[in-house]
């Protein structure tokens, strides 16, 4: 059985002793009834991992044996950002999940006019603490030592005023679009891709228009409308096919 894995944003070293957070101390006494001699997996999203195993319990705090540091990584081999307008209900939660597991390297959760759910303030601000608790226990289940970045919400006409990096490749979906992955020559090894995926509605025909004035290039995937919560994931499954980890070897998307 695989040891659980536990994310530590606190020093970690071989050979130390150390608590585990509340948070995973409690899910670790609560859910999955850890004992003392437990084996488990330590990483701080530095890179690498720590074996480890519980040396005390007591209520709710585990204290934890830190044995030796991993070399173990599992990212992709192009930084893919996921631009993410916002979406209702729990559809959210479950896009920014399964992105963390296809290799997102960043998310950014922007507002577009066909948003339904509008956020500020403080609930805003609560509402990224969530994503980002979604994000790294994604990376604990799926084995990534390294926690995706998601940034602050933002307002897509915002986010399209700002500079793209050097060489991105900067793609977003489009009903009818011309052209597709495979028109598209791969970015460089460890290049840059952003992929932007419109709200419920998709994206307002003013916001397809000054994404393609800052160099998003329109892409579909095959002849049919996909939801929102399919769009960005599947896209970004064709990508680590074409050019990431998923298709070595594998034949065009």
């Amino acid at each position: 059985m695989t040891a659980p894995r536990f994310y530590c944003p606190v020093p970690l070293a071989a050979d130390s002793t150390i608590d585990l957070p509340e948070n995973a101390a409690r899910h670790a006494c609560r859910v999955l009834r850890l004992r003392v001699g437990d084996d488990l997996v330590l990483f701080d999203g530095s890179g690498g991992e720590y074996a480890a195993r519980i040396g005390e319990v007591a209520r709710e705090r585990v204290c934890v044996e830190v044995l030796n540091w991993r070399d173990v990584e599992c990212e992709a081999p192009i930084r893919l950002t996921l631009v993410q307008a916002l979406q209702a209900g729990e559809k959210m939660d479950m896009t920014m999940q399964k992105a963390v597991e296809l290799g997102v390297s960043r998310i950014v959760p922007v507002a577009s006019r066909r948003s339904v759910v509008r956020l500020d303030g403080e609930r805003a601000l609560r509402r990224l603490e969530h994503w980002r608790g979604v994000v790294t226990s994604a990376c604990e289940q799926c084995g990534r030592n390294r926690v995706p970045e998601v940034t602050s919400l933002i307002g897509l006409d915002r986010w399209l005023d700002q500079p793209a990096g050097d060489g991105a490749l900067r793609l977003m979906l489009a009903p009818g679009a011309a052209q597709t992955l495979n028109d598209l020559a791969p970015p460089l090894p460890g290049g840059d891709v952003e992929l932007l995926i419109g709200a419920e509605g998709g994206l307002a025909p003013e916001e397809v228009a000054m994404a393609g004035a800052v160099g998003y290039r329109a892409i579909r995937l095959g002849p049919r409308i996909l939801r929102t919560e399919t769009a960005g994931l599947a896209a970004l499954a064709a990508i680590e096919c074409l050019w990431g980890d998923f298709g070595k070897g594998a034949g065009h998307v």
